[in-house]
């Protein structure tokens, strides 16, 4: 009972209910079987060089700023390199976790960041050498790995409710591919075959499904997913250009802001930075809906045990939830 009544009528501790915790454990479980069984082509050293820049750029950037050191968004940044990024020089790898951590702290619209730290990094890189690349096949098309990552994914974006911009993105890029097979006459295995790439999911759950580089309400979120998808279909198959997502996403991402303001929302708060009620408090005082941060509990813990709904309901429950 005791034990209980610390985490809050049996919730869990506040470290869990990060979402970012959930990602990094996530990445890292994906890197791990990528070396162990795809033989991915990146070492052991380049991996801790990436890793171990990445946390020295965000104590850097901190201290320069004043604020605390924050491991876990540096370490999500890093693993996420390791998983994309290909390089033949350590240096360059390096290089790319400076750029992604320091796109946060200095590539910022209204407190919130404009790129993705990873996409900005990927960008940037492949616009300064070519000595880097995105290694987007090393997944290949294995059905099994694709619903490996899909899961996972689910439940990181799932802790973040940031559900619904991955799901807009994938069912408009598939219906955009499936339309592609049939006007051109082609087989429907084909777009099948497209989708069934871990390179792909991994950017849908873990890239654009970004909580701090998303739009705040859901219906921005749902158009920008679309946007994303058609950029992406028209670097592709228009331009004839690989990493059509990465290209898209750094291009679609300055709207945001557009998409805020157009289409206000709930901003998006870390578990723990900011106490909820006096977040709570200051939307009131602006007129705002009384609903939830997204991202804190409700204050006042415990409370009656909510009566069980049918399981069919979970995904209208999930999206309600994010709104």
């Amino acid at each position: 009972m005791r034990g209980r009544a610390e985490l809050g009528g049996g919730r869990a501790p506040g470290w869990l209910r990060d979402p970012r915790v959930w990602q990094i454990g996530c990445l890292a479980g994906l890197l791990a079987y990528g070396l162990a069984v795809l033989d991915f082509g990146v070492s052991p050293a380049q991996v801790g060089l990436t890793l171990g820049a990445a946390l020295a750029a965000q104590y850097a950037f901190g201290r320069a700023r004043g604020v605390g050191f924050e491991p876990r968004s540096a370490l999500i940044s890093g693993l996420s390199l390791c998983l994309l990024l290909r390089t033949g020089d350590p240096a360059w790898a390096a290089a790319g976790s400076v750029l992604a951590v320091g796109s946060k702290f200095l590539l910022r619209v209204s407190g919130k960041h404009v790129f993705n730290p990873t996409n900005f990094a990927l960008v940037v890189l492949l616009l300064a050498t070519d000595a880097v690349w995105v290694s987007a096949g090393q997944w290949g098309a294995s059905a099994f790995l694709a619903f490996l990552v899909a899961c996972a994914g689910g439940l990181v974006v799932h802790r973040a409710l940031r559900s619904d911009v991955s799901l807009s993105f994938l069912l408009a890029y598939a219906s955009m591919l499936v339309a592609r097979a049939v006007h051109l006459g082609d087989p429907l295995s084909i777009p099948l075959h497209q989708l069934q790439s871990g390179a792909l999911l991994l950017f849908a759950f873990f890239m654009i499904s970004d909580p701090r580089t998303t739009p705040d309400s859901r219906a921005g979120r749902v158009a920008f997913g679309v946007l994303v998808a058609a950029g992406a279909a028209f670097v592709q198959f228009g331009l004839f250009r690989p990493n059509g997502l990465v290209w898209s996403l750094a291009a679609c991402s300055p709207l945001v802001p557009v998409l805020d303001r157009v289409l206000p929302g709930a901003r998006y708060q870390w578990p723990g930075r900011v106490p909820a009620v006096g977040l709570q408090a200051e939307r009131l005082r602006k007129g705002a809906s009384r609903a939830p941060v997204l991202g804190l509990p409700r204050p006042g813990g415990g409370g009656a045990r909510r009566p069980r709904r049918p399981a069919g309901l979970f995904l209208l429950r999930l999206l309600r939830r994010e709104g």
